[in-house]
């Protein structure tokens, strides 16, 4: 059955939030506390069933402020990190836009994720069928790593591409999951073709999919090759299931969309998929985890395969290769992922215009390469729809903060470090008391929300737009945020404290407090109602009372956190 994403997947989850209130001494006892508020909804024209019709203008259009603000530079980096820090901030005022795009891209990694599960000695024996060092180590680089792009392309990327760790079926998952993520960083700002040639040969993804040690068609028994992979490579991963215009909208015949694809393709292609296997048989140690697949002569296909209207014979890795770029240069692509990346950085509901001056860029760089992550990127981040003032007052523009980064946010803000490099904050994706979603751990290729989903039953839905982390948005999880947040914003977790130390300095001032606490957290975007709010329950500590900067500090903080301007990204 097609849901509104045109996904062949089963039953939607999750409501919009309720009203939650808090009074400051439930604050100051570390409960689930924070104003009255209710979740709304971002986006920005055009849901997923918009028809035919392109953009009069496909150049790109930027906007580069002569001196920014602290607040743009904030609103920033709310799109392109894991979350603003006040040096961060700084930096980007005296650099700009561009000058910080440049240092970014030529920022090398500081450590990979395989690395330093090798240099924290998580690749002995006893860990050879547990996950043990996968969060951590994921949790580190999201917050610590100076890489803030990558590591942003990194995560838009796995929500995309995604892999989960409890459907990695091989030894040393752990390792097998880093090699993973440490595909989309390192190709994070090269060529989306050479990703996704290196995705289709990562051991993790082929035991994701199936398509590990998939054979080809045996007459005498019938048995015919996995087609899991070659479905989700073309709908989920690069083309979708409609024919694209390059705004993103559908093409139809007679009032009916046109497939990219049939079955007769998905088959086509499954008999290429054929033969790949791990590199090594030595189990000893995780190091073929790493390593990219091989071909198994034996196992695959080397007759005449056909799909897209393309055919490749002679199998192995050639016949791939040559898929891939078949795949690759399909017309979809560039509006396909395109979009997904705006969603996923800017807004849920970018303009058919938006989409067509990136998928523009997408299919051509201005030099003729075509999947340029990096002239893709700045496309996305310097558009008039995301640097503009307009979205800031628009109730279609932005998006909703996913889960894991109002946690990154408050992390990178306040200098949580690890002195042991235990990272300890683990697992989230429990809704009923953590986040309802953890970086890596996806519970189907469909990622914990769709790009298309729509809040049923909703003003969203009812005005034609989407607000796919909605899908993860409910009762429950809404209270299991704040609930757990207050404890971090409290304790930490762990040898993971947050330094308050200068924002405490402010703390007698409740003006001044709020206001760095704004700019930090919701890029100076709290609106006078909450300023109001959340001013009152600072004050409502005496600025005398015993541990009265650390209290005062927490409630600006926590309440910053649950406030609708924080848990919207505009």
């Amino acid at each position: 059955m097609l849901d509104s994403d045109g996904l062949r997947v089963a039953d939607d989850r999750g409501t919009l939030a309720v009203d939650a209130v808090a009074t400051p001494s439930a604050v100051k006892a570390g409960g689930a506390a924070l104003p009255a508020f209710l979740l709304a909804a971002c986006g920005g024209g055009g849901g997923d069933g918009a028809t035919s019709g392109t953009s009069s203008s496909t150049t790109p259009v930027t906007v580069a402020p002569v001196a920014l603000s602290a607040a743009q530079s904030s609103r920033f980096l709310g799109q392109a990190t894991m979350g603003a820090t006040r040096g961060s901030i700084d930096a980007l005022v005296s650099r700009g836009f561009e000058g910080w795009l440049t240092d970014q891209f030529a920022m090398p990694r500081a450590t990979s994720h395989w690395d330093w599960l090798v240099k924290n000695g998580f690749n002995v024996t006893a860990n050879m069928n547990i996950e043990t060092g996968f969060d951590p180590t994921m949790w580190r680089q999201l917050i610590a790593e100076p890489d803030q792009l990558r590591q942003r392309v990194g995560m838009a990327l796995l929500d995309m591409l995604v892999v989960g760790i409890g459907g990695v079926n091989l030894s040393w998952a752990q390792f097998a999951m880093a090699a993973y993520v440490d595909v989309l960083l390192d190709n994070a700002f090269g060529s989306f073709r050479t990703l996704i040639g290196a995705i289709t040969t990562n051991a993790a993804m082929a035991s994701f999919l199936t398509f590990l040690n998939n054979r080809k068609a045996n007459a005498n028994t019938g048995a015919q090759p996995d087609e899991n992979y070659a479905r989700e490579l073309m709908q989920l991963f690069t083309l979708g299931l409609y024919q694209l215009n390059m705004d993103g909208s559908v093409k139809t015949s007679g009032g009916v969309p046109l497939e990219t694809y049939g079955q007769a393709d998905v088959t086509g292609l499954a008999r290429v998929f054929t033969g790949l296997q791990l590199a090594s048989n030595d189990n000893t140690t995780p190091d073929r985890m790493r390593q990219p697949l091989v071909m198994n002569a034996g196992l695959n296909e080397t007759g005449t395969s056909t799909f897209l209207g393309t055919t490749v014979s002679g199998g192995g890795m050639a016949a791939i290769n040559a898929a891939l770029d078949a795949i690759v240069a399909h017309p979809n692509v560039p509006p396909f992922v395109s979009k997904q990346l705006i969603q996923r950085l800017v807004t849920s509901n970018p303009s058919p215009a938006y989409i067509q001056r990136v998928a523009t860029v997408f299919a051509d760089n201005g030099s003729g390469v075509r999947g340029d992550m990096k002239a893709v990127i700045r496309a996305i981040l310097l558009d008039s729809e995301a640097r503009g003032d307009a979205a800031l007052s628009s109730a279609s523009a932005g998006k909703l903060r996913e889960p894991v980064m109002r946690l990154t946010g408050w992390a990178r803000a306040y200098g949580v470090t690890s002195p042991s490099n235990a990272w300890a904050i683990g697992d989230t994706s429990s809704p009923s008391s953590r986040l309802g979603q953890s970086m890596g751990r996806s519970p189907s290729v469909f990622n914990f929300f769709r790009p298309g989903y729509a809040p049923p039953d909703t003003a969203i839905a009812g005005a034609g737009l989407v607000a796919p982390e909605f899908q993860i948005t409910n009762e429950q999880s809404v209270v299991a945020y704040v609930n757990y947040m207050s404890t971090l914003v409290a304790n930490g977790t762990g040898d993971m404290k947050p330094d308050y130390t200068a924002l405490a300095a402010k703390a007698s001032d409740s003006a001044a407090l709020v206001d760095e606490v704004n700019l930090v957290l919701a890029a100076g975007q709290l609106g006078s109602d909450a300023i109001t709010a959340i001013r009152a329950a600072v004050d409502s500590v005496a600025s005398t009372a015993t541990n009265a900067a650390t209290l005062r500090t927490q409630i600006a903080i926590l309440l910053t956190l649950a406030s609708p301007e924080y848990l919207t990204v505009k």
